[in-house]
């Protein structure tokens, strides 16, 4: 950074009544993560933050600042993943995240841990599924599709709102087939299912899911047992929906049944078929277009709450399998 002091401006943001430890960051990580990505000097003084550089800058500092005070008043702790994207949102909108993200919790673990959107792409997923019966969350990996269907999932259980729970995506990927694996169906089929048990186990206690398995109130299950069927009563999760073709895909939606509610997910980055253009995520976009109760949620790189480089990984590969033509 290099500060021409004949074009700075100095301004003071006032962070008088907040706890300047959950706004800092520890040894002020925040602070430095903010200098970095500005062109500006910013110091803690007292109960006063200073920042010096260019005027543009400035500015956006001061609202970003301003964001992450009310993030904090929200009673929402940050994080280095929370500023790298208030950052983000600012240089590019000008504004930061932290009003347009949903502040009511969906979910309180089984370890107190309160589960809620984090980016406004979060928010906007979850409004969609409380508005509509059948909502498509399509996204690169990190973006909390699974988990978040999976939260709201147990929450819409707790509160009496459907009967049962129905967790079920494609049982092959890559190619492979379930008969080279070892055990029963059950045996065979759960380590695709991984990513939902994790979520679960995340969110209930380990008895608890049991119970809920063994009574069937909760079934965990490959796409092809829901031929035939009809879910009434129950909050349907269609996982890594990229990978069902065409054919699966009409099966899975003509199951859903009266007062359910169906979420399907899925990374069209990440297709595995040996025709990714035959994928049923793909062609439903244009099927069910336009048609009223059904919603289309598109998170991005922006959306990712894992490691910071995870976005940044989403990003390079985006660019580097970009069709030639289209730079």
């Amino acid at each position: 950074m290099s500060l021409n002091p004949d074009e700075n401006r100095s301004r003071t943001f006032s962070v008088e009544g907040i706890d300047q430890r959950l706004l800092f960051g520890q040894n002020d990580l925040f602070l430095r993560m903010i200098e970095d990505r500005f062109d500006s000097r910013v110091v803690a003084r007292g109960d006063s933050v200073s920042v010096v550089g260019a005027p543009a800058d400035v500015d956006q500092v001061l609202r970003l600042l301003g964001d992450l005070v009310t993030r904090i008043k929200q009673g929402d702790f940050i994080t280095e993943q929370y500023v790298n994207y208030a950052i983000g949102m600012v240089k590019e909108n000008g504004f930061g995240p932290a009003n347009a993200i949903a502040t009511e919790e969906l979910l309180v673990s089984s370890l107190r841990k309160i589960i809620k959107p984090k980016t406004i792409g979060q928010t906007n997923y979850v409004e969609a599924v409380d508005r509509s019966d059948l909502v498509f969350s399509i996204g690169p990996a990190g973006t909390g599709k699974t988990y978040l269907a999976v939260a709201m999932a147990v929450a819409e259980l707790k509160a009496k709102k459907v009967n049962r729970i129905v967790f079920t995506r494609p049982a092959v990927e890559a190619g492979e087939s379930l008969g080279f694996l070892p055990g029963d169906i059950r045996a065979k089929v759960d380590p695709y299912l991984r990513p939902v048990y994790d979520a679960l186990y995340d969110m209930l206690q380990p008895d608890k899911i049991r119970k809920l398995l063994e009574m069937g109130v909760i079934e965990i299950a490959p796409l092809a047992f829901m031929r035939g069927r009809t879910l009434n009563e129950a909050f349907v999760v269609l996982d890594e929906a990229q990978n069902t073709s065409n054919a699966q895909m009409k099966m899975f939606l003509t199951r859903i049944g009266e007062k359910s509610k169906a979420v399907i997910t899925g990374d069209i980055t990440q297709i595995d078929l040996e025709k990714p253009r035959s994928s049923g995520l793909v062609k439903v976009q244009r099927i069910l277009k336009g048609i009223r109760g059904i919603e289309f949620v598109y998170l991005t790189a922006k959306d990712v709450i894992r490691h910071r480089l995870v976005q940044d990984i989403i990003k390079a590969y985006a660019r580097y399998e970009k069709p030639k033509g289209k730079e």
